[in-house]
């Protein structure tokens, strides 16, 4: 993923990734990252509205986050 991580620290860019927690499970997370380790992210979860900590081989894809727009009647 190489500066991918970096830039998105640069930009505060919001992200969308499907992760494996520890037990298997998967999750869909909407994050922003504060900090990268060598093997870990640190990004703000949206989700669980709290900084997490996540293993990069843990993360099954990630890409920019598309609000999705409401359709109305």
């Amino acid at each position: 993923m190489g500066n991918f991580f970096h830039n998105s620290v640069i930009s505060k860019q919001i992200l969308e990734m499907i992760y494996m927690d520890i037990q298997g499970q998967l999750t869909q997370r909407i994050i922003r990252v504060v900090r990268e380790e060598e093997e870990r992210i640190l990004a703000f979860c949206y989700t669980r509205r709290q900084v997490r900590s996540f293993k990069k081989e843990n993360i099954l894809s990630i890409y920019p986050y598309r609000q999705q727009k409401r359709m109305e009647a």
